[in-house]
């Protein structure tokens, strides 16, 4: 069980966007004060601006990957990135929105309004698993890199 994947996935359930909760669960080893980490990965959430388009949890990833390793080229970058993409891919089949909504027998509804955070809401969304599973793949690349300890 990863204490960082527990805590993105609680972040979720009390009220933060996918992407401000993965993003949230590594505020500690971050660069950047937890408001502004809040403000710059709020319009992530929802597939980006709720578009429904790449999951807000995997740009969160890719926003921290980012900030955690500034120093290193375009390419070794992009290659972080697209490592992290695909081992969520592999666990959840996609990493576009609509598709992961889709895929749990819901609408991709893109008008700009988010739904309201009730008990139903929760039980019927895929998101705190896919919340989890982001922070988890993301704790894992930084353990591996050295970032983290186990």
């Amino acid at each position: 069980m990863s204490q960082r994947a527990e805590q993105a996935k609680s972040n979720f359930l009390n009220g933060m966007n996918c992407a401000q909760s993965v993003a949230a669960a590594f505020a500690d080893v971050l660069p950047i004060a937890k408001e502004q980490l809040l403000a710059a990965s709020r319009p992530l959430g929802g597939g980006i601006g709720r578009l429904r388009e790449m999951c807000g949890t995997v740009a969160a990833a890719a926003m921290c990957l980012g900030m955690l390793f500034p120093d290193v080229s375009k390419n070794d970058i992009y290659a972080l990135v697209q490592e992290h993409a695909y081992k969520f891919r592999e666990k959840n089949k996609t990493f576009r929105c609509g598709e992961l909504l889709n895929n749990a027998g819901l609408p991709a509804e893109t008008e700009p309004v988010a739904e309201p955070r009730t008990p139903e809401y929760y039980e019927k969304r895929p998101c705190p698993h896919l919340v989890y599973d982001a922070a988890a793949i993301l704790e894992e690349m930084l353990i591996e890199r050295g970032v983290l300890k186990a």
